[in-house]
């Protein structure tokens, strides 16, 4: 076929060889099966942000650390400049993503480079080597269903323990090959400490995962997963071996409205006086 423009710079730098075919067109990438070498890969092409179908972009991107300031301040300002670069930085949050993943022990495509907004990756496939179905395309037993959701919900503890929250996960962002569920599709991962909307995220990615097994595992409509792990995670218990329950039992004693309030005006009062005491000062000094 023909060599997508944006493909052609890896193909000048040798990183590919051919473009065998395009696999899929989503809402903020294009994917094309590569051939480098001996091996064939995936080549995601991130759309411009134009382009992308991709909504609320800036609430995914809150928290993400810019580690120069003067990429940070143009970003703020929205300059062509901060344009740019947060168009680089919404296409390495995958690539880094991948990287952390990985080493927290998710299954997740190997990544090989990223170059001009082009992601090279492992190509996932199934046990005759086609490319792996996604779970949406997928059926199976109940107990297949309960085995496999349990497989993802470890992999979504380590993800929060690696400090990310997937944020678009579902039936189309699972692919399952011959050892199970891989996690893919992450430009929008979500920095959990950082993020506000965070734990709505991660309770959506829970609720979303949770309906499709249980079309097959009925009984999992009763689990609070989401609860269970945001709970430990707030309370600084949650670690990649945690091993879940289901089961979560909120809270429910009355707040002391009137302990924090006494706490708040006590705090004021005491900012009074301190301003008081620098009133003074400065009225000694003149």
């Amino acid at each position: 076929m023909k060599t997508p423009k944006r493909i052609q710079p890896l193909i000048d730098d040798g990183l590919v060889d051919e473009v065998v075919r395009r696999l899929m067109s989503g809402k903020e990438a294009d994917v094309y099966v590569v051939r480098c070498g001996d091996e064939v890969r995936c080549a995601k092409v991130y759309k411009e942000a134009i382009k992308r179908g991709f909504k609320q972009a800036v609430t995914y991107q809150e928290g993400r650390k810019v580690r120069n300031s003067r990429r940070a301040r143009a970003m703020e300002k929205g300059s062509k400049f901060g344009r740019k670069q947060q168009e680089e930085t919404w296409q390495t949050a995958e690539v880094d993503a991948l990287y952390r993943l990985d080493s927290a022990g998710v299954r997740v495509p190997q990544p090989f480079d990223c170059l001009n907004g082009v992601l090279l990756m492992e190509l996932v496939v199934d046990e005759q080597g086609e490319v792996a179905p996604r779970l949406s395309e997928v059926t199976m037993s109940a107990q297949q269903a309960i085995e496999d959701h349990g497989i993802v919900m470890i992999y979504i503890v380590r993800m929060l323990c690696a400090g990310i929250v997937h944020g678009d996960l579902s039936e189309f962002n699972v692919l399952v090959d011959a050892f199970g569920p891989v996690i893919i599709d992450l430009p929008q991962a979500v920095d959990a400490a950082g993020n506000n909307n965070a734990q709505a995220m991660l309770k959506r990615d829970v609720a979303n995962i949770t309906r499709y097994y249980a079309q097959y595992a009925p009984s999992l409509l009763t689990n609070t997963y989401a609860d269970e792990i945001w709970s430990l995670y707030e309370d600084g218990q949650l670690t990649p071996d945690t091993v879940l329950t289901g089961e979560f039992i909120a809270d429910t004693h009355d707040a002391d409205v009137d302990g924090v309030m006494s706490e708040i005006k006590s705090i004021l009062a005491e900012e009074e006086q301190r301003q008081a005491y620098l009133r003074e000062l400065n009225e000694e000094d003149a």
